[in-house]
């Protein structure tokens, strides 16, 4: 049989509202010694806390919910419900995820996590980006992650889209690049905030850019969308100023970049250095020679977000941006 709280009292000498608070968190007070003890004796007695029926006590039950903006279509899914999952878990807790896509409005998909009654409810997109809640449905919402609140009424986690263009422009920098071309992804926030950080590590440098053009032929970039790495690099590499580096949009089109360079003789990274954004690892890894790129901090967020969600601290909503991290390999 399971050890129970009151097993625990008669044990350690102390009430059951005593133990409760030494494992539970409760209001009761106690010194550290004591707190020590009860914990101590709990292992020893096997004992398993009861979140389910404590969150039935308090109104919730020991999961995170997750409202997925498409996120489970995007390869970085897996690290964020990974990031969070982890948290979780080291709470006791678990995380579950429905998905908002097209064909479903964000209202519903709220209410539909909610009638599971989780702890929080946190809303992940698939890309940067931001996103207009409802009035109504910002207090149900503890955090966004991958994107932030459109009003600043919620605490968003996002990537460091400037400060990772601006290192990896500086590691090409660092190498010796001076001409250095951008082929860029149209009509997302990432590209905007990458472009910057792009420009602003050149005009740091007192280096003006080779070029900055658009991955594919449609406004807004999909990897479904007509590609026109190939048209630029051939237009790139038929000018008198050659570039010596190209920082790509993200990996899909560092591999493609790979290609193009290839079929017009070019050497990487002998004749041009390749840096990209992301670190899509079955991409990455496999190219030849392997990609440089910025990781997003895709796990960081989960992990982070899980931490917030489940501190008893309340603080003003924010928008923290979490650092990309330089990958380094041999393309540079």
């Amino acid at each position: 049989m399971a050890a129970s709280l009151s097993d625990i009292a008669e044990r350690a000498g102390v009430s059951i509202k005593t133990v409760s608070g030494a494992l539970h968190g409760g209001s009761a007070r106690m010194s550290k010694e004591t707190r020590s003890r009860i914990k101590r004796i709990a292992e020893e007695l096997g004992y398993v806390t009861n979140l389910a029926a404590r969150g039935v006590r308090q109104g919730w039950l020991p999961l995170i919910g997750v409202v997925a903006d498409e996120l489970i279509t995007s390869p970085f899914a897996t690290e964020i419900i990974r990031g969070l999952d982890g948290a979780a878990r080291t709470a006791e807790m678990a995380v579950f995820a429905m998905n908002l896509n097209g064909t479903r409005d964000v209202a519903s998909v709220l209410e539909e996590v909610r009638r599971f009654r989780p702890r929080a409810i946190a809303y992940a997109a698939m890309y940067h980006k931001t996103v207009a809640l409802p009035e109504a449905l910002v207090g149900n919402v503890g955090i966004m992650i991958n994107c932030s609140e459109a009003n600043g009424r919620v605490t968003s986690l996002v990537p460091d889209e400037e400060s990772a263009a601006f290192e990896i422009t500086r590691h090409l920098l660092a190498a010796g690049r001076r001409r250095i071309a951008f082929i860029n992804l149209p009509g997302l926030l990432a590209g905007e905030l990458r472009e910057r950080g792009f420009r602003k590590a050149l005009d740091e440098a007192g280096v003006a850019p080779t070029g900055v053009v658009p991955a594919v032929r449609r406004p807004i970039y999909s990897d479904r969308a007509p590609s026109l790495v190939g048209t630029h690099i051939a237009g790139l590499m038929n000018a008198s100023e050659r570039p010596d580096a190209i920082l790509c949009g993200n990996d899909r089109v560092a591999m493609e970049v790979y290609s193009a360079l290839r079929r017009v003789g070019a050497r990487i990274p002998d004749d041009v250095a390749v840096g990209s954004f992301d670190n899509q690892v079955e991409i990455a890894t496999r190219l030849d020679p392997p990609l440089t790129t910025m990781a997003l901090p895709h796990r960081a967020m989960g992990r982070l977000a899980a931490e917030i969600l489940l501190s008893e601290e309340t603080v003003p909503p924010q928008t923290r941006r979490l650092p990309f991290q330089l990958i380094s390999r041999s393309s540079i």
